[in-house]
């Protein structure tokens, strides 16, 4: 018997293994499932991963008010200031959301609300979100 293993055939499901895999990753980050997150990342999963438009993970969970979500990434390493491709940060994305949980997290976790553009303070003198311009002002 000879061995007809095909490389190439190989590759393209490993490929469709990863997206698929990928999908789960941000699915997770999405629905808020920390302990889905938790287990991906200590897998070796990238904390930072991003999807075609630059959105990583904690933006997606910080977007969608996952607070403890948002705790996992932040407490493996995500970076709390990274910009998708339109420049804006997880943190501008809560401000526009106004989930207070997930932005006290981002700060907690080192956002800077001048990061970005438009950056949390500037989305934030735009929605005339006075309280969070002054906690702003502190940081």
């Amino acid at each position: 018997m000879s061995d007809t293993h095909d490389p190439q055939a190989s590759d393209a499901e490993t490929e469709e293994q990863l997206i698929e895999l990928a999908g789960r990753i941000f699915e997770a980050a999405r629905g808020g499932d920390a302990a889905a997150l938790e287990a991906f990342l200590a897998a070796g999963a990238p904390v930072n991963l991003a999807n075609e438009r630059g959105d990583t993970l904690l933006m997606l969970a910080a977007y969608h008010g996952h607070a403890q979500a948002v705790r996992v990434l932040l407490q493996h390493g995500a970076d709390p200031n990274q910009v998708n491709d339109r420049g804006q940060t997880p943190l501008a994305g809560t401000v526009f959301k106004g989930n207070d949980e997930a932005l006290d997290a981002l700060l907690a976790g080192g956002a800077d609300p001048h990061a970005g553009q438009p950056s949390a303070f500037a989305t934030a003198q735009m929605f005339q979100k006075d309280e969070l311009l002054a906690r702003f002002a502190q940081q």
